[in-house]
């Protein structure tokens, strides 16, 4: 994979733990990333993200930031759809590498155009980091 950056913006690992399975309803289930609290995050927003996993290394797109489409939750969060990648990953450690911010987080009316927008995300991540991870 070509990457823009030598190394990344910020890298992150952590336990994947259960969401609210909103975007598992829409056909775009995300990993959500409990890390050390005294982690240092990037400014929030969507990047374009490299995904560390036991069998290899895969494109996904993170948000890292509240969630004002699906809860109104003060809390941040990281999630990562993974592209073209299909498994449970509840229980194990990955690590989310970092490498360009796409956007801010909107919020969107639904689910549906919260589906719509990240796959634009994915289009622009596979531009910006190549086809495959």
């Amino acid at each position: 994979m070509e990457k823009k950056h030598k190394k990344p913006l910020c890298s992150l690992s952590g336990l994947v733990v259960h969401g609210k399975g909103n975007g598992k309803t829409v056909g775009m289930p995300t990993a959500n990333l409990q890390i050390d609290p005294t982690t240092p995050l990037p400014p929030l927003g969507v990047y374009a993200s490299v995904v560390q996993l036991s069998t290899g290394c895969h494109l996904g797109v993170t948000n890292i930031g509240y969630r004002p489409s699906v809860d109104q939750e003060r809390r941040i969060s990281i999630e990562t759809f993974i592209l073209d990648f299909d498994a449970d990953l509840y229980g194990q450690t990955i690590n989310v590498d970092l490498y360009d911010f796409l956007r801010p987080t909107i919020k969107f009316s639904s689910l549906q155009e919260v589906q719509r927008q990240v796959s634009r995300d994915c289009e622009q991540v596979r531009l910006l980091l190549g086809p495959k991870a």
